[in-house]
């Protein structure tokens, strides 16, 4: 279904019933990526998909500015309003856990637990945030340019999604189907707007978050462990669960396990 929250539109599913869980989908992806995962936890929660702005069936504004991850977190805290959750459960894989932290350190009170997979709080300092900014709007324009299905093509090729090649040749069809489903605007804007150099750096707000935290990263995502092992020295409440033989995407290249670590996660805490 679709609703409109400050002028932009948001698709979502809402599946089972219980206590609700919200997923929030990375770069290039949408709902679909999460349906082994509600297929797994709807027995025993609500579990709410959005597509993030720029991405799946919801809206690609033409302006940028409408992508700031800032107005995102309140759009989804407001759509969340609507559907009368007050307090929810948030998973985010990483460009939707980025979005699923400024949730939390916005909106603390909103959000029971906090799942993040394979994310950041963003980068430090200003030097790292312009040197990304630099190569998201390169990236951006070959985007525009080049088109998607040239896009994807590089973008499959990242040393980050080196594991996938693993994966059964359905599962990395989906994969490969749901990046090619994206709007080239919709993309583009995300990566101007609510990458990680354009986001505010949450690192200085971590220790302030009193909600449980899980940590989830794969084994074989070097880069992602190390940020999971700083943000949990500083998190009040955290956790850090590592999945062997994994990379980046661990709720799809195992989500049986993903699926046992977020369960026994809300269980315990």
């Amino acid at each position: 279904m679709n609703m409109t929250v400050n002028g932009r539109t948001y698709y979502f599913t809402i599946a089972g019933k219980g206590e609700p869980l919200l997923f929030l989908h990375g770069f290039t992806g949408d709902h679909t990526t999460w349906d082994e995962i509600v297929a797994k936890l709807q027995k025993e929660y609500q579990c709410i998909s959005i597509d993030i702005l720029g991405h799946g069936n919801s809206a690609h504004p033409e302006n940028s500015e409408e992508y700031a991850i800032e107005k995102i977190a309140g759009d989804v805290i407001e759509l969340l309003s609507r559907l009368s959750i007050q307090k929810i459960n948030v998973i985010g894989y990483s460009m939707g856990g980025r979005l699923a932290l400024t949730m939390a350190v916005l909106y603390p009170k909103r959000v029971k637990r906090l799942i993040l997979e394979s994310s950041s709080p963003g980068l430090k300092t200003e030097t790292e945030r312009s040197a990304r900014r630099k190569r998201d709007h390169a990236l951006a324009e070959k985007i525009l340019q080049a088109g998607i299905q040239a896009f994807v093509d590089e973008w499959e090729k990242i040393p980050l999604f080196a594991s996938q090649s693993q994966l059964p040749i359905e599962i990395r069809k989906k994969i490969r189907e749901q990046r090619l489903r994206q709007h080239p605007l919709g993309l583009a804007n995300s990566l101007i707007g609510m990458g990680t150099g354009a986001q505010p750096p949450w690192w200085g707000q971590l220790d302030r978050l009193d909600m449980p935290v899980l940590l989830i990263t794969g084994s074989l995502d070097v880069k992602f462990k190390k940020i999971a092992q700083e943000m949990k020295k500083m998190l009040p409440n955290g956790r850090w669960e590592e999945v062997e033989g994994a990379g980046h995407a661990i709720h799809v290249e195992d989500s049986q396990k993903f699926g046992t670590i977020v369960n026994e996660f809300i269980s315990s805490t």
